[in-house]
């Protein structure tokens, strides 16, 4: 029979204080949050006060110059600087409006990003379609394979291959399926050409509207008379009146050239750098963007006032929470300049010559520079920009696996696409390369890769197929 009994066990294990849940959130948060977050703590916390612009930040008066360690491969790096450190006493850099609680809030526009996809869109019309399951599968294809604009960017042959082995259907049974995708909302979606896309548009109009048959017709065959303005060789061409033409024209006119984007029109997307780089006599230097700092410090007018009164307990909370705020701060600004100055010392070859050149580097490379682990890394990278002479990227771009050669060197897949992307911007357009030829090209430059990753590249970057592109070099003709 079991009888209740008390028992001592020694055991050990990790326990996430307040303190180190705070500095992983704050190590996480991008810019925009961390300034609504610190907000959020000024109109809770009266041991914190925003620092007024006038105030200045009383930070760095020297420029602080380290030279990142040597990378595992042993290749010489250029000695990169840290520009402004601005964390000498504590509080944090200028923002660009100081935060006051009696002042009325400056309100900032942020873009909204919830709204409808062209591809959500449409798959709600196809589900309120009830179509069959075969044509349901085929339907999604479709859908899958337009762009934002509205266009399909890919062949029906290639849509079928995509079905396989799951679903084996002819092009003429596709073909079926797009005539139905094709009359979805909004108007001239699916189309494979400009000039479909105009006529899908006009066949929802009624066909006794003056200049219609003529419409229909400058959409088949005669756009690029419209466009190169040969209204005398249009209006030989289509044998019709002057007024019939004019009519026409104005129907062609009113059709919308990207349908998709009366759907899924793109909001503005604001990206503040965190990090700036440039070039210096010494190097590359590496600068953070005081910009992006919240203005804030210890409040040491009521910190003054706390005794040991019983009554004071609050206040006391309060003035713990803050210092240890702000040296969460300072430990998410330090975090962030070491770990960009590692992303730049590595990435030099990338910074003067471009994509071409980017090194192969991963989380654990940053992680054993810094002396930092690999989670840590995760989250100061994640949502954090930096500004090069190259444009404005985010920190886990420069983060990309390799392909290695027979050598053992390694290429990474970013530069893989950049070198792609300059053999298709090179070929020639009546006879471009296929994903075949562009592995052997490849594969002659050392970098062994197959079709199909070739393939995956480029539908990553959004070019099209071989026979998708001469058929546009074709039609621009």
């Amino acid at each position: 029979m079991l009888k209740p009994s008390l028992q001592l066990k020694l055991g050990q294990q990790l326990t996430m204080t307040p303190q180190l849940q705070q500095a992983i959130r704050l190590l996480q948060l991008p810019a925009l949050e961390l300034q609504a977050h610190i907000r959020e703590l000024l109109e809770t916390n009266v041991m914190l006060e925003p620092v007024e612009e006038s105030e200045g930040t009383g930070t760095y008066d020297a420029v602080v110059s380290a030279q990142a360690p040597p990378p595992a491969d042993g290749r010489r790096e250029s000695a990169v600087e840290v520009l402004d450190e601005p964390w000498a006493q504590q509080n944090v850099g200028p923002a660009d409006t100081p935060w006051s609680g009696e002042d009325e809030e400056r309100q900032q526009d942020y873009a909204d990003s919830a709204g409808q996809s062209l591809q959500d869109h449409l798959m709600w019309q196809l589900e309120l379609a009830h179509l069959a399951p075969r044509e349901l599968a085929v339907a999604r294809a479709l859908v899958d394979a337009i762009s934002d604009d509205g266009y399909l960017i890919e062949s029906l042959e290639e849509i079928a291959q995509t079905l396989r082995p799951e679903l084996e259907c002819r092009p003429e049974e596709i073909e079926a399926v797009l005539a139905r995708v094709q009359g979805l909302d909004p108007s001239g979606v699916g189309a494979r050409s400009v000039g479909e896309c105009i006529e899908l548009q006009l066949r929802q109009l009624d066909p006794a509207i003056p200049g219609f048959n003529a419409a229909l017709e400058i959409a088949r065959h005669h756009l690029e008379l419209v466009a190169g303005r040969e209204l005398s060789l249009l209006r030989r061409a289509l044998r019709t009146t002057e007024e019939e033409i004019g009519a026409a024209l104005a129907l062609v006119r009113s059709c919308h050239p990207r349908p998709g984007a009366t759907v899924s029109a793109g909001n503005p997307e604001y990206v503040v750098p965190d990090v700036f780089v440039r070039r210096t006599e010494h190097g590359w230097g590496v600068e953070i963007n005081a910009a992006t700092l919240p203005r804030v410090r210890l409040n040491e007018s009521y910190a003054s006032l706390i005794g040991r009164n019983a009554s004071h307990a609050t206040m006391r909370a309060q003035l713990q929470e803050a210092r240890w705020l702000l040296k969460s701060l300072e430990i998410r600004h330090e975090t962030l300049i070491k770990v960009a100055r590692s992303i730049v010392a590595r990435q030099t070859e990338f910074l003067e010559h471009g994509e071409e050149h980017m090194r192969p580097m991963i989380l654990k490379d940053i992680a054993e520079a810094v002396q930092m682990h690999e989670s840590t890394i995760s989250r100061i990278t994640s949502g954090k920009y930096m500004h090069t002479p190259r444009g404005v990227f985010e920190l886990r771009y420069f983060f990309s696996s390799q392909v290695e050669a027979a050598d053992g060197s390694g290429t990474s897949s970013t530069a893989i696409r950049a070198k792609i992307r300059k053999l298709v911007r090179d070929e020639d357009p009546e006879n471009p390369l296929n994903d075949g030829r562009i592995a052997q090209l490849l594969s002659a430059e050392g970098i062994p890769v197959a079709r199909r990753t070739v393939a995956k590249y480029r539908e990553a970057m959004g070019i099209p197929a071989s026979s998708e592109r001469r058929r546009a070099a074709l039609h621009s003709m």
